[in-house]
C-alpha cells in the first residue's frame, strides 16, 4: 500500500512504570492505544538484545536473545509465578531515569524466584508452552543459554579468558560444562520463554490494533557475545579468537579522530562460503520479531572501515569492500519482499546509494541534519523523496527544542532563513515540516512530540556515560499532545487506515 503514514520512537526502557525501567507490561500496552488514538502506524524502537555493561541496546550478548529487565513482573504474578510478597521492599526507583544497576539489583533476584516456583510448583498449560518453546528456539537458545551461564561462572570475564577448551568449543568441554551449569543454563532458558512469550503479547496487540513494530538491527555485534563465541571463523579473528582489526568510522567534520566502536568486523569471504547462514538466520528471526526492521550502520554493507585492533583512534583505518550485494540478494531469495530500512545517515557514496536502490529499500532523511549550508542537502524537505522515512531526529540526535537552542553561526542563519525566526514557532514548524513533507512516512521521538530539551536526549554518541537512561513520565503524553498528534497527522493525510 503506498498510504502517508507516521509513527513515534520511544524505546520500551524509556516507557513510565513501577520496575524502574519501560517494560512488555502496561505501560507498553498503553502506548500502543496512544499511537492507535491519534493515526500512527508505527511503533519505532531500538534493539530489544541483553546489552553489555555500557547497557547499549548496540552492543548485546546475543543477537537471538531478548532483555530480561524488559519482562513484566506483574505478568508473572498474574501467571501465578510470583506470590505477593515475593517482590519485598521496592526500590525508590527515578520516574525519569533508569539506574540499571538498582534495577538489575532488585529485579534479577526476582526472575530467579521465578524460575524457582515454576520449577517447583507449576503444572498446567505453561509448561506445555515452555517445552514448544525450547523446542522451537532450540537452535539458538542452547548455545545463548551455556554462554550466559559460563559468562557468571567465569565473573563475568570476555569468553576469550574463559577455559581453553570451553574457549574453543572443545566438544566434551561443551558436554562437561552443560552438565556442571544445568541449573543457570536451565535458568536462562526460562527467562527467554518469558520474555518472548511477553514479546509476542504486546506484538500481537498491537497488531490487531493495525499498528507495525519498528525494530532495529545493529551491524556489527559485540565482541563478548556469544554470536562470535558459536561463529568465529565468519569474523576477523586471530589464532587467539581476539579481534584483528575492528569497527568504526573515519575523521569527518564531527570527528577529528573519527569513531572506534571496537566491534569485530565480518570475515565476508567466509560468510559467503557459509552462504550466509547467520545471517539469514538472524534477519529471520527478527522479521518475526519486527513487522520491519532498520539495519543501522547500513553504508558497512558496501564497504567498511577497518581499524587494527589496538588502535586508540579511528585515524589509521582505511576502507574495505563488503560483500553486501551478495547478502541482501540471499536474503531476497530467501524471503521474498524485503521488510527493510537502510541507515543511511552520514557520509555516503554513491556505490552505497546503488545498493539501497538496487533491492528498493528506503533510506532516512533527518531534519537536524539539513542545514550545512547547502540548498541540495537530501535532508532538507524540498528535497525529500516519497520513498524516504523523514525523522525530525534520531535516538541519537539532541531533542528538537535542544537542537534549535544550541545552533550557531551560519547553520542558525539558514535555520531561521528556512524555518522562520521566531523561536516559539520554530519548534510547531519542525515538526509540521516533517509530516507536511512528500516522504510516505514521517516519525519523531517522543521526546519531540512532548517539545523536551536537551536533558530529554537518550544518547550521545561518543560519550560512555549517561545515555539510554530517559523516561517518559507518569501521564506525561496527555490529551493534549494527543490532539496535537492527531490533528497534523489529519491535517497532512498520514491517518493509518483502520485495523483489519
Amino acid at each position: 500500500m503506498n498510504e502517508r503514514n507516521s509513527g513515534l520512537l520511544l524505546h520500551i526502557t524509556s516507557l513510565p512504570g513501577p520496575e524502574g525501567t519501560g517494560t512488555l507490561g502496561l505501560e507498553a500496552f498503553r502506548f500502543t492505544d496512544f499511537l492507535e488514538m491519534t493515526g500512527q502506524k508505527y511503533w519505532q524502537i531500538l534493539p530489544v538484545g541483553l546489552p553489555g555493561n555500557d547497557n547499549s541496546p548496540y552492543q548485546c550478548y546475543s543477537s537471538f536473545g531478548g532483555n530480561p529487565l524488559l519482562i513484566d513482573l506483574r505478568q508473572l504474578a498474574n501467571d501465578s509465578l510470583l506470590k505477593n510478597e515475593d517482590p519485598g521492599i521496592k526500590p525508590n526507583f527515578s520516574d525519569k531515569k533508569v539506574d540499571y544497576k538498582k534495577v538489575k539489583s532488585w529485579k534479577i533476584p526476582l526472575l530467579r524466584k521465578a524460575h524457582q516456583n515454576f520449577k517447583n510448583n507449576y503444572d498446567g498449560d505453561l509448561n506445555d508452552e515452555y517445552k514448544n518453546f525450547i523446542k522451537i528456539n532450540s537452535w539458538w537458545l542452547n548455545d545463548y543459554s551455556l554462554f550466559m551461564a559460563a559468562k557468571k561462572y567465569f565473573n563475568d570475564t570476555d569468553w576469550t579468558e574463559w577455559d581453553e577448551k570451553l574457549k574453543y568449543r572443545e566438544k566434551n568441554t561443551l558436554l562437561k560444562y552443560d552438565k556442571l551449569l544445568q541449573e543457570e543454563i536451565s535458568y536462562h532458558k526460562f527467562i527467554q520463554f518469558l520474555f518472548f512469550r511477553q514479546w509476542f503479547r504486546l506484538k500481537n496487540y498491537a497488531n490487531s490494533k493495525g499498528i507495525l513494530i519498528f525494530g532495529d538491527l545493529p551491524l556489527y555485534v559485540l565482541g563478548d557475545s556469544c554470536d562470535v563465541w558459536v561463529n568465529p571463523d565468519i569474523f576477523q579473528l586471530g589464532k587467539d579468537l581476539k579481534p584483528t582489526y575492528t569497527g568504526g568510522v573515519p575523521p569527518d567534520y564531527f570527528s577529528a579522530t573519527g569513531q572506534l566502536w571496537g566491534n569485530p568486523l565480518y570475515d565476508w569471504k567466509k560468510l559467503k562460503k557459509r552462504k550466509f547462514d547467520w545471517w539469514l538466520d538472524r534477519l529471520s528471526h527478527n522479521f518475526k520479531l519486527f513487522d520491519l526492521v532498520r539495519i543501522d550502520h547500513f553504508r558497512g554493507l558496501e564497504s567498511y572501515w577497518s581499524v587494527p585492533a589496538g588502535e586508540k583512534t579511528a585515524v589509521n583505518g582505511h576502507w574495505e569492500k563488503a560483500k553486501g550485494h551478495l547478502l541482501l540478494k540471499g536474503i531476497k531469495s530467501k524471503f521474498g519482499s524485503l521488510p527493510v530500512v537502510a541507515e543511511d545517515l552520514g557520509i555516503i557514496t554513491p556505490e552505497v546509494d546503488s545498493l539501497r536502490n538496487e533491492f528498493g529499500l528506503p533510506g532516512m532523511k533527518v531534519l537536524q541534519f539539513a542545514f550545512n549550508g547547502n540548498e541540495k542537502n537530501t535532508n532538507l524537505p524540498h528535497n525529500y523523496t516519497p520513498e524516504c522515512i523523514a525523522y525530525t531526529g534520531t535516538h541519537d540526535n539532541n531533542t528538537t527544542r535542544g537542537w534549535l537552542r544550541s545552533l550557531k553561526g551560519k547553520e542558525k542563519k539558514q535555520v531561521r532563513r528556512y524555518i522562520g525566526k521566531v523561536y516559539g514557532k520554530r519548534l510547531n514548524r519542525c515538526l509540521e515540516m516533517v509530516w507536511s513533507s512528500c516522504a510516505k512516512t514521517a516519525i519523531m521521538p517522543v521526546q519531540d512530540l512532548l517539545q523536551l530539551g536537551e536533558k530529554a536526549r537518550l544518547n550521545t554518541p561518543g560519550t560512555l556515560h549517561g545515555n539510554w537512561e530517559w523516561r517518559l513520565g507518569p501521564g506525561q503524553l496527555n490529551p493534549k499532545h494527543e490532539k496535537m498528534l492527531l490533528d497534523i497527522t489529519i491535517k497532512y493525510n498520514r491517518q493509518r487506515s483502520a485495523a483489519p
